[in-house]
């Protein structure tokens, strides 16, 4: 019986995590669960599931655990929360944002298969994060984005391309906006913005996937899970969202791979690997006529994409730049300070001081993030 740290418990994919281990008949033991503060959906999942460890990040959410559990169950407060990862064989890595790089050092250093579904471990901390894979070569890490997952099972269940991958191609949902005119973008609400077409996700991630930033963020991914260079990456907008991603070979072949839109389907890859899961997550049915299209992206109405190659390919501490100047840009649009549009001016204009640095350390990741994010508070400023 695999033991599994779910960190992001409440969160969308936490709770899907939890629905796969529901299913898998006893196969999966949950040892904590981790949240930021929801304290009453953690403790309904530690009660179901039987749990003794819980973590909320914020100190009332978790007195009212505690309340709610009693004194049979050991609740951490604060950040040590993110460092409830003992004994566990796989850890599902759910945190949104940057928070979620402490989780993912930590299940490497003790060897752990980590379930990454935090963009910006690899985005802000990449080269130190495969670094920490090298010394610590019994961790594993497996994708759990929809995107980088359908790769990782194109390739045959591994991070590593041979020399006859020719590229990588991430499919893009295109968002809610994907037809609208750049007039209609200057007035997209947040209550839009927060509405895709194909998901249900954290208020973040929703707004990223309506900009492009998400997919942005996914290059950058990419990049570092896979080991291959920006020119060999490549994305286009599939509307339908049944081609999760493919991998094109040097003698023509393209291999995608192909189901409904589920979270459960990537989450149990990364549970069973290298089995898989007798539970069907999103198959299709083959009997019914389906189409698929695929176009190229509007990079003139959606620059993120394009924004993130150039923080990708400029190296170093670029992306941890560019991942930090978007949180706040997207934090500010939640709280109505700009406008949707103005996402990207936040991130194009703090990309435009980055001072350039090489990241050595995880400390060094942290003070860098601090850095651009008072950048990019400035730059918000400036277009209030």
């Amino acid at each position: 019986m695999d033991q599994v740290a779910v960190m992001g418990s409440s969160g969308s994919i936490g709770r899907q995590c939890l629905d796969v281990i529901r299913d898998s008949n006893g196969r999966f033991r949950v040892s904590a669960l981790v949240a930021r503060r929801n304290a009453r959906e953690v403790a309904r999942q530690a009660a179901e599931f039987g749990v003794a460890r819980v973590g909320l990040v914020d100190p009332e959410a978790a007195a009212e655990a505690r309340e709610l559990l009693g004194s049979g169950v050991d609740v951490v407060a604060g950040d040590p929360a993110f460092e409830m990862l003992e004994g566990a064989d796989i850890v599902v890595n759910g945190v949104i944002g940057f928070a979620g790089l402490r989780v993912t050092m930590g299940a490497i250093a003790q060897g752990s298969r980590i379930g990454l579904a935090n963009k910006e471990s690899l985005v802000a901390a990449g080269d130190l994060v495969e670094e920490a894979l090298l010394r610590h070569q019994q961790a594993e890490l497996i994708p759990v984005d929809s995107e980088h997952s359908a790769i990782f099972q194109c390739l045959g269940s591994t991070r590593r391309p041979g020399a006859a991958v020719s590229g990588l191609v991430l499919t893009a949902s295109g968002g809610p906006f994907r037809a609208r005119s750049q007039a209609e973008l200057d007035a997209v609400t947040v209550d839009e913005a927060l509405t895709h077409p194909n998901w249900s996700m954290g208020a973040k991630i929703t707004v990223d996937s309506s900009t492009l930033f998400n997919k942005g963020l996914e290059v950058i991914e990419a990049h570092y899970l896979f080991g291959v260079g920006y020119d060999s990456i490549e994305v286009v907008v599939h509307p339908e969202q049944v081609v999760h991603s493919m991998v094109s070979f040097t003698d023509g072949t393209s291999i995608a791979q192909l189901s409904e839109p589920t979270m459960r389907l990537p989450i149990a890859v990364a549970l069973y690997h290298p089995e898989r899961s007798g539970v069907a997550y999103g198959p299709m049915n083959w009997s019914k006529p389906i189409s698929m299209s695929f176009e190229p992206v509007d990079h003139r109405r959606f620059p993120a994409v394009r924004l993130a190659f150039e923080a990708g390919r400029m190296a170093g501490g670029a992306p941890c730049w560019f991942n930090a100047a978007n949180e706040v840009a997207v934090a500010s649009f939640l709280e109505g300070g700009i406008g949707w549009r103005q996402i990207y001016d936040v991130v194009a204009a703090s990309m435009a001081a980055y001072p350039g640095a090489d990241l050595a350390s995880v400390d060094q990741v942290v003070e860098l993030d601090r850095e651009a994010r008072v950048v990019a508070r400035k730059v918000v400023g400036s277009l209030g």
